[in-house]
């Protein structure tokens, strides 16, 4: 097994990162990873997937979605062919760290018999797809959090 953790503090509450995580229609407009995601955020739902970090190919896949908590964690389960030849389990996390202060994780665990094969890879170009996605989440709730700051909705 391998597993990738990334982290970053956003300045905003929790539910501000999750409706921003959660609006996957809105994942072309700022999502360099993560390029496009169609289907519901429901346990059991498929969805369809396209990512890849900068100067890579993205790959296109249908994870199942597994675990779906409000403001707190989004986490589904993708495999390439049969399973156990390659799974990958992808968690966001949001850990609130005060009223106006987020920490956000993304995690992925890969399992399977080409792990090992693409460990290298997945370390160096997963890894940066990560922190990528990331930095555009963090800014991209802070333009969400200006926009409704000038507009006066909460």
């Amino acid at each position: 097994m391998l597993e990738l953790r990334t982290e970053v503090e956003i300045d905003a509450p929790a539910e501000r990162v999750w409706a921003v995580l959660l609006d996957f229609e809105r994942f072309p407009d700022w999502n360099p990873f993560i390029r496009r995601v169609h289907g519901d955020a429901q346990v059991g739902s498929r969805l369809d997937v396209l990512l890849g970090a900068s100067g890579t190919r993205a790959m296109r896949f249908r994870p199942t979605v597994k675990a779906v908590v409000p403001n707190r964690e989004l986490r589904w389960l993708g495999r390439l062919g049969l399973p156990r030849l390659f799974d990958g389990e992808h968690i966001f996390q949001i850990e609130p760290l005060g009223p106006m202060r987020s920490r956000f994780v993304q995690r992925e665990r890969f399992r399977g018999l080409f792990v090992p094969l693409l460990a290298r890879s997945l370390n160096r170009d997963a890894r940066r797809g990560f922190e990528e996605m990331n930095r555009a989440l963090r800014e991209r709730v802070a333009v969400s959090t200006e926009s409704r700051s000038t507009t006066g909705k909460a």
